[in-house]
């Protein structure tokens, strides 16, 4: 049976990635990150995503070196974020990034957002971190099918994953069905939706027919979906939790009812509409 340590998809270029991941977006550097990490990998987890934005890579890579999963287990992401767009400088981040996560190679590195005008310059450094064996997978964040159509002009390697607000409420079906035709894994962050989707009535009543946790049942609707998640806790207990979602599927009909909850509701910036001006 699959657990949360063996569970992965396959990418493009044949590297396996865990379906479930930690992310630790707003953790605080230092012992609350460093806690969560720990007992994310304690409890099976085998990929956590970071970001330079969240300033907490250095614990990050400090609670991998203290737990006893060795490092070629851990599937390891972070970002550049927009500030550190453009070639040299993407490759000036990037160094920065895996010296204080402490590691050779990064599993995963994307482009945090689309920077307008940026962005396929630092993809091109990302090609070439690629190149050089620093980095196992490369994709992008917050691209919409637009950006990554824009990118094909370039591109000599088309991003790996793309890593987009993604729930209930925002499913994105036309962007996961692109993704899927071009061989892009599709990855959701606030895929329980900042929290308030975990009392919609909806989600509750599939809950209590799996006995399963609200959270389960948002975790399990991004499987089912073909779409790896990374909830963010660092409530030990949850963090366990949201692990827990490798035993149970749902059906057609809870399919249906989540799927018609979405709005087109975003809790993030849409890429189009993120202010870059103001970095």
């Amino acid at each position: 049976m699959n657990t949360i340590q063996n569970a992965v998809t396959t990418l493009s270029n044949g590297v396996n990635m865990p379906w479930a991941g930690l992310g630790v977006y707003q953790a605080e550097a230092g012992d609350e990150v460093k806690l969560a990490v720990k007992e994310a990998l304690q409890a099976g987890y085998r990929s956590i995503d970071t970001a330079s934005f969240y300033d907490n890579e250095e614990s990050v890579g400090e609670a991998i070196r203290e737990s006893d999963v060795p490092r070629e287990e851990i599937f390891i992401t972070t970002k550049a974020w927009n500030d550190e767009q453009g070639f040299e400088k993407t490759l000036e981040a990037f160094e920065r990034s895996r010296k204080k996560l402490g590691v050779e190679i990064v599993d995963l590195y994307l482009i945090h957002w689309p920077v307008p005008g940026k962005y396929k310059e630092t993809w091109g450094a990302l090609e070439k971190l690629y190149e050089e064996g620093k980095v196992r997978t490369i994709g992008v964040s917050n691209f919409t099918d637009q950006h990554l159509e824009s990118l094909k002009e370039t591109a000599k390697v088309f991003p790996m994953v793309n890593q987009v607000e993604f729930h209930p409420r925002l499913f994105q079906k036309s962007l996961l069905e692109y993704c899927q035709n071009e061989g892009v894994q599709l990855e959701a962050w606030r895929p329980l939706g900042k929290g308030d989707l975990l009392d919609h009535e909806v989600i509750q009543k599939i809950a209590e027919k799996h006995n399963k946790s609200t959270a389960q049942i948002l975790i399990r609707w991004c499987l089912e979906n073909n779409v790896v998640t990374i909830p963010k806790s660092v409530t030990p207990e949850r963090i366990r939790s949201n692990a827990e979602v490798f035993d149970f599927s749902l059906d057609t009909e809870d399919l249906q009812a989540i799927d018609g909850m979405n709005e087109n509701k975003r809790y993030g910036y849409h890429p189009d509409e993120f202010p870059y001006e103001d970095m």
